[in-house]
């Protein structure tokens, strides 16, 4: 029986003693996480817009025909690089050739007939020129000399009919010059060929809409085309710094501006989304037509500054906020002791912000208060004269 009661003791003993360590070091890790700090660091931050966006040209033309009939021949291929006034391609011109030769024989025609009513003005000219002399002789009736006269002016109003119609014909005989000109599709700027829209043999008709033959592109400077939820576009404004980056291109990133703002919206899945403009360089030629981008719009920034993780920020102090930016009240481990201090924050991210009074790199943050330590002290004494039987430490027999 005493056997039996000392094992008894024995293992109440050891799981008392086990149940200590265990409440001991749950009791430090609450104390360590009660008094965890924040190092005051050194960084940069920025707070940013992002957004997707799609690469276009900045500059391009859509090089078109002015006239109906087959492509005879293409001069270009998709990717060639042309000048102003070079050659695209050209149209069968024997339909335009033939108008011209028609007019050009209409102008003739109606040159020849008012070369025929000059003629007979000279003649009715003349003729009254001599009934004026012989009626002033009354050599010829009154009658006869009005008859002359009329004559003369029917004669000269017939040269100018004749005239009227060479115009229309001169103008009709330009048209048609014009359009056999059509027929050679000439490069209007300068650039690179991105798109071809016919092919050698193909009949286009421009009868209603002038077809497109080939795009022609300036790619030294692209535009992003930004797609901005309005949530966001109000930060946004022109000539705002915007840095990308685009699948595949790894680290690399292109930097711009902000060029316009559209004021129209588009509307996808019920989501309303603002076309953002912003220009950049591409003289290596890397970026293209169509690439996604990922878009980072600048609304501020700070470099080699003092920087704390913005879980730090829960007491605003709105009154003693500056120009220079918000004010946070937080507590600063010093070297007397935990120390309550206003600093002042310029710019946050999601994780971080940046201090601009207040704080100095290397100080610490008491990020959650340290918990009383009488009270911890009590609890832990009372805990030691805590035994397996009760305060005494004895168990009941």
């Amino acid at each position: 029986m005493k056997i039996k009661l000392i094992s008894i003791i024995v293992i109440a003993t050891l799981f008392s003693g086990l149940g200590w360590k265990l409440y001991t070091s749950q009791n430090e890790a609450v104390e360590n996480k009660a008094s965890a700090l924040t190092t005051v660091e050194l960084g940069d931050i920025e707070s940013v817009v992002t957004s997707q966006g799609t690469l276009e040209p900045k500059n391009y033309v859509d090089i078109g025909a002015q006239v109906s009939g087959m492509i005879l021949k293409m001069h270009i291929e998709i990717g060639d690089h042309v000048k102003n006034g070079d050659l695209i391609a050209e149209i069968d011109p024997d339909v335009y050739e033939a108008s011209v030769l028609a007019n050009q024989a209409e102008l003739k025609n109606l040159q020849a007939q008012k070369a025929e009513k000059q003629a007979y003005l000279k003649q009715a000219q003349q003729k009254y020129d001599r009934n004026v002399r012989l009626y002033k002789s009354k050599a010829v009736s009154q009658e006869v000399l009005q008859d002359s006269e009329n004559t003369l002016d029917i004669t000269k109003a017939n040269i100018m009919a004749v005239d009227a119609q060479i115009e229309k014909a001169q103008s009709t005989l330009s048209a048609s010059e014009t359009n056999l000109k059509f027929t050679k599709i000439y490069s209007s700027m300068n650039g690179t060929v991105v798109s071809q829209e016919v092919q050698e043999g193909q009949t286009i008709n421009a009868s209603q809409t002038t077809p497109t033959i080939v795009q022609v592109a300036n790619l030294d400077t692209m535009t992003v085309v930004a797609e901005v939820a309005e949530a966001d576009v109000m930060k946004l404004k022109p000539d705002m710094d915007v840095y990308f980056s685009t699948l595949g291109s790894g680290e690399r990133k292109w930097n711009g501006i902000v060029r316009q703002i559209e004021p129209t919206p588009e509307i996808v899945n019920d989501v309303v989304l603002y076309n953002v403009l912003v220009d950049v360089d591409n003289e290596d030629g890397v970026l293209m037509s169509g690439m996604t981008t990922q878009m980072f719009f600048v609304l501020a920034s700070a470099k080699d500054v003092p920087v704390i993780p913005v879980s730090v920020l829960k007491h605003r102090v709105e009154e003693k906020d500056t120009a220079q930016g918000q004010a946070y009240r937080v507590v600063v481990e010093e070297s007397d002791g935990p120390k309550p201090r206003v600093i002042i924050v310029s710019v946050a991210d999601r994780t971080h912000a940046a201090i601009t009074e207040g704080l100095q790199v290397g100080e610490k943050i008491i990020t959650t208060p340290p918990a009383n330590k009488k009270r911890a002290k009590s609890e832990k004494e009372k805990s030691k004269n805590m035994g397996p039987g009760g305060p005494s430490g004895r168990r009941g027999l």
